[in-house]
């Protein structure tokens, strides 16, 4: 009876095993359970795959209209390339992509772009069948051989028809016509010199500094230059009495658009001077038209002045200077 009874627990050993192993497991605490309900873990991978230079990360005061402005951006493109929801509701420390998704930055461009290029060179057809270079002579239409090649080298070096010399007499002819100047004075409407009338000079628009002056009128001078006064020299006549040219050169400017000058000319004389001619009754040249010195150009008047005068200026690089400085004495 002894040995029944105790053989009778080794018996149930192993169920009383069992038994403790579930009780200690019992008393632990539960195992922790993952939030699904965030971001998954698959897609925190891809949001670190953004950071970069195509990628930002979202600090404390950002807001996606700021973030858009600082890169440059339409914030509605943020909207899309994030796939936001909410424009309003971006969090700190979230990654957003401020490039296209489909846009490679930094070394990528070196390792993707050579791929494209490879796939495009390997699906080139090697037998010339769909090669869009020529594979024959420029002008032939048959198909290359040597034969071929040959024709149309021996056409390339063919003797062509010789051109006909110019004969001496015919080029001097064609010269003189086209070295001809064409002057038509009475056709532009110009008045007529008092006197003789010198041609524009060479040096027009070059820069020199050799210009020789003459009187624009042959009135009383009545007026003289003064620093921040008068800006020439006031001429007095009678109406209709000519102004000429005080030298070769160009009209830039023939009108009325300048308060206080009336009608007026300005010629140009080179790339330092020019000349202004105001309160005429009519003028006589046009701008871009070329005159000469001593050449009539407006007929004296009083428009906007209370006499009749001419107002006569020197400006040297736009400054006016003392004309009686150009002038020849009387």
């Amino acid at each position: 009876m002894k040995d029944q009874g105790f053989l009778a627990p080794r018996g149930w050993a192993p169920a009383l095993t069992v038994m403790l192993v579930v009780a200690g497991c019992a008393s632990k605490s539960p195992a922790p359970v993952a939030d699904r309900s965030g971001p998954s873990a698959a897609s925190q991978p891809v949001a670190a795959a953004v950071v970069g230079k195509d990628g930002y990360v979202v600090k404390k005061g950002d807001t996606l209209y700021s973030i858009a402005l600082d890169h440059g951006l339409d914030y509605r493109d943020l909207v899309a390339w994030n796939g936001l929801e909410n424009p309003n509701r971006i969090l700190v420390g979230q990654s957003l992509r401020v490039r296209p998704p489909g846009a490679t930055s930094g070394s990528d461009a070196v390792v993707v772009r050579p791929v494209a290029t490879a796939s495009a060179v390997e699906q080139r057809s090697l037998d010339g069948s769909g090669d869009q270079l020529k594979r024959e002579p420029k002008a032939g239409k048959e198909p290359y051989s040597d034969q071929a090649l040959a024709r149309a080298q021996a056409q390339a070096v063919a003797p062509q028809k010789p051109v006909e010399p110019v004969l001496p007499a015919v080029a001097a002819a064609t010269a003189a016509v086209v070295a001809k100047p064409e002057a038509k004075p009475a056709a532009r409407g110009e008045g007529k010199p008092d006197g003789p009338v010198e041609p524009p000079p060479a040096d027009v628009g070059m820069g020199s500094e050799e210009i020789v002056w003459m009187w624009p009128a042959s009135g009383k001078l009545v007026g003289t230059f003064s620093e921040g006064g008068n800006k020439g020299v006031d001429i007095a006549g009678k109406a209709g009495d000519p102004v000429l040219a005080a030298s070769g050169g160009k009209v830039v400017y023939s009108g009325a658009g300048l308060r206080g000058y009336g009608k007026l000319v300005i010629v140009k004389h080179n790339n330092n001077y020019l000349t202004a001619y105001a309160h005429n009754k009519t003028v006589l040249v046009k701008e871009g038209q070329s005159v000469g010195k001593g050449q009539k150009i407006a007929e004296m008047g009083d428009t906007d002045a209370d006499q009749v005068k001419l107002h006569f200026e020197v400006r040297r690089q736009g400054k006016p200077v003392d004309p009686l400085k150009h002038l020849p004495p009387r």
